[in-house]
This record gives C-alpha cells, sequence and structure tokens, in this order.
C-alpha cells in the first residue's frame, strides 16, 4: 500500500496496542515501525530498475524479517524508554504485530510480497487492494486525526483506534467479496464465448474495488477487459484478444534484465515492438485508461534496449492520460455496461 495508509494504520494499531500504558509514544512507534519494511527503496539508489522491481518488497517484507527485527526493535525501546512498565516481551508483540500487518497488506496489492524471502523467490499477490484506495484508507485517516489532536485522557482514544482499523477490514473482506462476483462473471463469459483459458487474474483498477481489469490467459495470448461488480450477468462484450508474442524475446532470451523481468511479471506478459525497440508490458498492472479506451497501452511497460527511459517504471503509467473525461468514464463504468 501506499506510505500514508501505512503511516495512519500503524498509528491506529500502535494506539490499540499500547496507547493506555505508552501514551501517544504507542503512535508514533507504530508509524515508524509499520513504515519500516519499506526501507528498500534505498535500494534503488545503486540497482538497475530490473533489479529494484525484485528486490522491493523482497527481504523487507519477509516473515523472517520480521522475526530478526522485532526482537531487535523491542530491546532498543525498552532501553531507550526505561524507566517503564512496558516489558521486553510486549514491545516485542508490539513491533511484530505492525510489521506483519505491513506485509500482509502488501500482499492484496498486484505488485507481489516475498513472503518467503529467502528460502524461495515466490512473490505474493492477492490482487484485491489498488495500491492506493481513498476508501480503504480514510477511517484509519480519520482516526489518526482524532488521536493525534485529542488528549491522551480522553476516553473515547482506543474505539476510534479500533474503529480505524475495523472499518479498513471491512473493506478488506468487502473486496474479496466482489473479486469473488467478478472471477465468477468472467467464467460464465468464458463459457459462453466457449473461450479456453489456463489462468484468470483480476485485479482492481485504480482508486476502487468496483471496477476490475481482468486476464484470461491461453496458450497464445490474453483476453483481456474491464468487468464492474454492476456490470449485468451474461454479458459477451467484455473481452478482446492480445498476443504475447513471446518469440519477441529470442534474440535476447540469455539477457539477465529480461529473465528479471519474466520472474516479476509471473508469466503475465506481453511483448511489443515500438519504434524497432521491444516493450515489456505486464499486465497485472492493468491499462493506462483502458475502461476508457481498450486499445492504450498497459500500465507497466519496460523498454528493453532504452534503459534511461526505465527510472520511474513503476509510476509513470498509474495515471497517465488521465483527465477530466478519463475520471467521469471510470465513474459510469463503475456504475455498470447499460
Amino acid at each position: 500500500m501506499d506510505s500514508l495508509t501505512h503511516i495512519v494504520l500503524g498509528a491506529c494499531i500502535g494506539e490499540a496496542i499500547a496507547g493506555r500504558q505508552l501514551g501517544k509514544k504507542a503512535m508514533f512507534w507504530g508509524i515508524l515501525t509499520q513504515s519500516l519494511p519499506d526501507i528498500d527503496f534505498i535500494a534503488s539508489f545503486w540497482m538497475t530498475p530490473a533489479d529494484e522491481l525484485l528486490a522491493h518488497r523482497g527481504f523487507t517484507h519477509s516473515f523472517l524479517f520480521v522475526a530478526m527485527v522485532a526482537p531487535l526493535l523491542a530491546l532498543a525501546a525498552d532501553r531507550w524508554h526505561r524507566p517503564h512498565n512496558y516489558s521486553w516481551r510486549k514491545w516485542t508483540v508490539f513491533f511484530t504485530i505492525e510489521m506483519l500487518v505491513h506485509v500482509l497488506l502488501d500482499g492484496c496489492n498486484a505488485y507481489g510480497t516475498g513472503w518467503f524471502e529467502p528460502f524461495s523467490h515466490y512473490r505474493v499477490s492477492f490482487h484485491l487492494l489498488f495500491v492506493a484506495d481513498p476508501l480503504f484508507s480514510i477511517w484509519p485517516g480519520i482516526a489518526f486525526a482524532v488521536l493525534l489532536f485529542s488528549r491522551t485522557t480522553y476516553t473515547a482514544r482506543l474505539k476510534w483506534a479500533l474503529a480505524g482499523v475495523a472499518v479498513s477490514l471491512l473493506y478488506i473482506f468487502i473486496s474479496v467479496y466482489n473479486k469473488s462476483a467478478v472471477d465468477q462473471s468472467v467464467r460464465e463469459i468464458a463459457r459462453q464465448q466457449g473461450i479456453r483459458y489456463n489462468r484468470l487474474l483480476s485485479t482492481p483498477t485504480p482508486l476502487n474495488n468496483m471496477l476490475w481489469f481482468v486476464v484470461l490467459q491461453d496458450e497464445r495470448g490474453f483476453y483481456i477487459g474491464h468487468r464492474s461488480v454492476l456490470d449485468p450477468p451474461g454479458d459477451t462484450s467484455l473481452l478482446h484478444y492480445q498476443l504475447q508474442h513471446k518469440e519477441y524475446l529470442e534474440p535476447v532470451k540469455d539477457v539477465e534484465e529480461v529473465h528479471r523481468l519474466l520472474r516479476f511479471s509471473q508469466g503475465y506478459y506481453v511483448i511489443e515492438r515500438v519504434d524497432s525497440a521491444l516493450l515489456f508490458n505486464d499486465l497485472r498492472f492493468g491499462q493506462m485508461v483502458g475502461w476508457q479506451n481498450p486499445n492504450h497501452g498497459f500500465v507497466f511497460h519496460y523498454y528493453l534496449q532504452r534503459p534511461d527511459e526505465n527510472l520511474l517504471v513503476m509510476q509513470r503509467g498509474r495515471f497517465s492520460n488521465w483527465n477530466k473525461e478519463a475520471v467521469r468514464s471510470l465513474f459510469r463504468r463503475i456504475r455498470g455496461l447499460k
């Protein structure tokens, strides 16, 4: 998730766990610990873009990292706050919960999170939440503001903290339901159209969990499109086909950069030729305003022969081509096909 979400959620969890014992210090320890796994951003200063893709949300987002770091943080906090009545064991539980929430929450995005590093390079991606979803973040954000500006003697602090966490958790459950509904409807559409596929992927479009980008993979490519939770059942105008073009990678099949991109994409990629250069597209991040124009390019696009154009590979496509009409069309598409 985005950094702001981790900050406000970390503060709410910190208050809920230790606010009565530590006061507002619990919030700020929560913010620090909830943000700590993203320390891997430092690697971007000396790594190539392809290397950075796998380094981010890698070891620092693993269960082993949590198990190693939480006791060390507890030791530091225990000594820093002496004298106090908060034991080292309680500090360890506090920091473990905060970091676990971070890595579990990041697993709900499309990027992929290395929970099992360094023993396994498998990346966990549940595709439940867009990386920045205001409806997920607003409730802990409101609770954070109340907690920040209210006195420690305010009797409802615990209720505000728990409410901020509980509403966000409820939102995740709603996302699970919406994703299941979309997957079921897409399977039915594939059955009606006689589409044979090996894998189905659905991931939320920006800033919501009502409109989903969907992918059906077969041996040669992908059927892609968008599906709203509010779309009528049985619609068959959803999907269009995109060839994968694996053969385009033949001249660069031994390049380490390509191997890293293939691993990162988990097989959901399309290769294009653009001005005699190869463009690697990762479908998991959706299309740039694809709900408005199904022929637009993909959010994640990596130039294999133009390394200088990949410095902002994760950011440049998320809100490309957005304008007032794109936003209006997003809300129209969320409301469903008529």
